[in-house]
């Protein structure tokens, strides 16, 4: 045989090579940047409340309230990203986000608690959808399917360290200085990270697929039966880590050792951040839907020893195994969505995604609340939550691999020039 004839090996994606593709470490960077809010207002929020006088009750509800309305107002920014463009919806909203977020501590307490309840919805209703964003310029700035692949797993992963960095800085703050100087840097983090990206080419060029053929009602409708399965799934994700940070605290409380509640979800982030990067690294066989299933057993099977209610040092590692495979289930969960979306929907769809995850985790953290003093059922409520993850997906497979597409009149795939490129 001759060497030609031989047949070559693809190289091997590096981080090194995603990281230097046009734009990529800049929209990466800018998005966890302008992301940091999502895990710092909440704890700015109660360290404000208590330190304008009132409860921590007060103040939780408040954390709360910004969580709900910047997940439910999540599909809205989506659909207008698809009809209008990214830039035209991140910065409007990134201004009244850091606004809002500066006139909180002026006002809130000389107006009372319903103004501050009402300023706080705004802050999470104004909140950019960066996230979304980010997942839907993939396509357009690496068009090989390998760099995607990797820069997926890569961004999946290293949302773990914002939810790190971000209560620890935002503690540090207001411990140095004040709670509303934390918000104020919040403020002027987020809308800093936004502006890296929405004046990226990238950003401001992208506009969403256009259908491939006529438009109809049933080729263009985001909600499929494909999709419908996928976000019931991911609420057992959610669930399950909402219910891991409750018990965090319950062992904490129980152990008389304060850190583990931090050091937990900590450890937990930390998994997720190294199992992504694992993952990303690889070329893997088999379909997207079977990893995203086989993914979801051993995210379930990581929750499993939970249940021998492990003392702290034991605890700790073993959060980290379902950590190391939720970068994948989500990674892989982004990538059917995308298959599964209409065109022009996609920033619709990955909304929808990230609703999903959120309602399941505050659905989570408010059972285990009221369940925490049982110390087995408390333990339990993770591995329940993903093994409602893993039946639905199970009982749903058939809808979500490229049959699923065809059924609903395509199939889709990554095709030049279908996005325009900076």
């Amino acid at each position: 045989m001759s060497l030609t004839a031989l047949p070559t090996r693809a190289p091997r994606i590096t981080y090194r090579a995603v990281l230097g593709s046009p734009y990529v470490a800049r929209l990466l960077g800018g998005t966890l940047t302008g992301r940091l809010p999502d895990s710092m207002v909440p704890v700015a929020l109660v360290l404000w409340a208590t330190a304008s006088g009132s409860s921590i009750a007060f103040g939780g509800l408040l954390s709360a309230l910004y969580g709900l309305s910047s997940a439910l107002v999540q599909p809205v920014k989506g659909r207008l990203m698809d009809r209008h463009g990214q830039s035209a919806v991140h910065l409007p909203a990134a201004l009244l986000n850091a606004a809002l977020l500066v006139i909180l501590p002026v006002a809130g307490p000389s107006g009372g608690p319903g103004l501050a309840l009402g300023l706080v919805v705004g802050i999470g209703m104004t909140v950019p959808s960066l996230e979304a964003g980010l997942r839907a310029l993939w396509p357009t700035v690496l068009p090989d399917p390998r760099l995607r692949h990797a820069a997926l797993a890569l961004d999946t992963g290293a949302q773990g360290l914002l939810y790190v960095a971000g209560p620890v800085f935002v503690a540090a703050l207001a411990s140095a200085c004040s709670p509303s100087v934390a918000l104020a840097v919040t403020a002027v983090l987020g809308l800093a990270g936004t502006l890296v990206v929405v004046l990226a080419p990238p950003s401001r060029r992208w506009r969403p697929a256009p259908p491939n053929g006529p438009r109809t009602g049933a080729v263009d409708r985001l909600v499929s039966p494909g999709l419908v399965f996928l976000f019931i799934a991911l609420t057992g994700v959610g669930f399950a880590l909402g219910a891991m940070n409750v018990w965090s605290i319950t062992m904490a409380e129980h152990h008389h050792q304060d850190m583990l509640s931090g050091i937990i979800p900590a450890t937990c982030s930390t998994g997720s951040l190294i199992g992504g990067l694992i993952y990303g690294r690889r070329t893997w066989q088999g379909t997207i839907t079977r990893r995203l299933i086989i993914a979801t057993a051993a995210f379930l099977t990581g929750w499993l020893p939970l249940l021998s209610l492990p003392g702290p040092c034991a605890a700790i590692a073993t959060v980290a195994a379902p950590g190391a495979f939720l970068s994948i289930v989500v990674a892989c969960a982004y990538v059917i969505t995308g298959a599964l979306a209409p065109a022009g929907r996609t920033n619709e769809a990955y909304a929808w995604l990230i609703l999903s995850i959120g309602a399941g985790q505050s659905a989570g953290t408010a059972l285990s609340g009221r369940l925490a003093e049982q110390s087995l059922t408390s333990a339990v409520l993770p591995a329940a939550g993903s093994a409602f993850a893993l039946s639905v997906l199970l009982a749903a497979r058939r809808h979500l691999g490229p049959t699923g597409c065809a059924r609903r009149g395509r199939h889709r795939r990554p095709v030049r020039g279908r996005h325009k490129t900076p």
